[in-house]
């Protein structure tokens, strides 16, 4: 007997979702139809692929091994029907994408309208979070990272700026009790606002670059905010005078713009490349996220 694909695609909701229950408030299915079907996968492949408590689902090591290969070729079959279906009528389906809460608010405005209207048949799901998430995993279909965090065997593909920088600045009030620095290390006499990564990593030390000079500095943590979700808190805390905040140039050119923060160390402000979109390096990509691509490298 043949495995027969919707079983496949069973095994995978269930061994995704470490339950059956779990997997059958996902699939729109009942627990009981996706056990037959994962026993139906089994008897033909003649091998336990899950290991069933009352308390998890697990896959075996053959099952492991199977959720390995399958997991990428189901995509590519979902991948090769959505290419028929966009023959048919027109790009459709949904998109997606996890990203770092820098790049919801200063890549992602720039690019979305546009690409909603020219796509009114694609519905778009974005997931803002800092922390570095397995793409596949999380149910998404292409991620926003800078390079550095980029996963291992992914397609990256440059995705708005290509090069930013870090801006230091502080209100005026502030400055004029604490001074306004000359260089990098007089930041060590200035209450500063810093963020903490889900990870618990912080937003130090900070570095600057003038010419071939570069500077490092732990700066003394007056405000400490969690990165993404917080960030506008720390940034409201520097312009009432709490301290001096180090972020993304774009994230504080409005409040800069304003005069509400004033520059500090502009010509130390060091740049950085920008972000990319990565996806699996499968042969088949989803047609909504092939959309997006195309949008955004046109723009």
């Amino acid at each position: 007997m043949k495995p027969d694909l919707a079983d496949l695609n069973a095994f995978l909701a269930v061994s995704r979702a470490r339950g059956f229950r779990e997997a059958a408030r996902t699939a729109g299915a009942s627990a009981s139809t996706l056990s037959e079907a994962v026993r139906r996968l089994e008897m033909a492949l003649g091998v336990r692929l899950l290991h069933r408590t009352t308390r998890s689902v697990t896959p075996t090591e053959a099952g492991a091994r199977l959720l390995e290969r399958l997991a990428p070729a189901l995509g590519d079959v979902a991948a090769a029907l959505d290419t028929v279906n966009e023959l048919r009528d027109g790009v459709s389906g949904t998109l997606r994408l996890n990203v770092p809460v820098s790049a919801a608010r200063l890549v992602l405005p720039g690019i979305l309208p546009g690409f909603l209207a020219a796509h009114p048949g694609i519905r778009v799901e974005i997931v803002a979070e800092d922390g570095f998430v397995d793409v596949l995993a999380s149910g998404c279909d292409a991620g926003i990272r800078y390079d550095e965090r980029l996963e291992q065997d992914m397609i990256a593909v440059p995705i708005g700026p290509r090069v930013q920088r870090f801006a230091t600045a502080a209100a005026p009030v502030h400055l004029d009790r604490h001074g306004r620095p000359s260089h990098p290390r007089d930041l060590l006499g200035h209450p500063c606002i810093l963020g903490r990564f889900t990870s618990g990593r912080l937003t130090a030390p900070w570095e600057f670059e003038r010419g071939d000079e570069m500077v490092r500095v732990e700066p003394q943590a007056r405000l400490i905010v969690g990165v993404g979700g917080a960030t506008d808190l720390g940034i409201d805390a520097a312009i009432a005078g709490a301290g001096v905040v180090h972020l993304f140039e774009d994230w504080l050119r409005p409040h800069l713009a304003t005069g509400a923060l004033e520059p500090v160390l502009e010509d130390w402000w060091q740049p950085f490349s920008g972000p990319f979109l990565y996806h699996p390096s499968r042969r088949l990509v989803p047609p909504p996220l092939r959309a997006f691509i195309d949008h955004f490298r046109a723009t």
